[in-house]
C-alpha cells in the first residue's frame, strides 16, 4: 500500500511540477500556431522550470545562427503537438544535433549531448517543423 501511495505521489508531482505549458497549448497571442518555445531559465525544482525569457518559434523556422542574446542560453523547451525541433550545439547547424518531438523538456541539463556534455545552454542553431 505504501508503494502505491508513493507511486501516486510521484505521478502527481510530475504532472503538477513543471510550469511548462502543455504542447497542445502553444499558441501565439493572435491564436496562430507555435512550433516550440525556448526558455532561458530552469531550476532544480520542476515547478520553476520553463521560466525567464521566452523565444517563441514559428513552424518552418530555420535558424542556423541564434540571435546574440539567445546563443548558448536555452535551458528548457516545449515542442508543440505534431511538431519536431532539431537543435545543434555549434553555429551554422554543425556539431552534435538532437531532435525533440512534441513534449516538454523542463531541464535540458538532463539530456545527454555527446560523451560528457548535456544540452543546457548549448543550443546554437535550430529548425522547427510541424505536420
Amino acid at each position: 500500500m505504501e508503494t502505491l501511495a508513493l507511486a501516486v505521489l510521484a505521478v502527481l508531482v510530475a504532472a503538477a511540477g513543471a510550469q511548462c505549458p502543455a504542447p497542445a497549448d502553444l499558441r501565439a497571442a493572435d491564436g496562430s500556431r507555435i512550433c516550440a518555445q525556448l526558455y532561458a531559465d530552469n531550476s532544480a525544482y520542476y515547478d520553476q522550470c520553463c521560466a525567464g525569457a521566452v523565444l517563441p518559434v514559428a513552424p518552418g523556422t530555420d535558424v542556423p545562427y541564434m540571435p546574440s542574446n539567445w546563443a548558448a542560453r536555452v535551458s528548457s523547451l516545449v515542442v508543440a503537438t505534431r511538431c519536431e525541433l532539431t537543435v545543434w550545439d555549434k553555429a551554422g547547424k554543425k556539431g552534435y544535433s538532437r531532435r525533440f518531438s512534441a513534449g516538454a523538456v523542463p531541464r535540458l541539463q538532463e539530456i545527454r549531448r555527446g560523451l560528457l556534455g548535456n544540452w543546457d545552454n548549448a543550443i546554437k542553431g535550430y529548425y522547427c517543423k510541424c505536420n
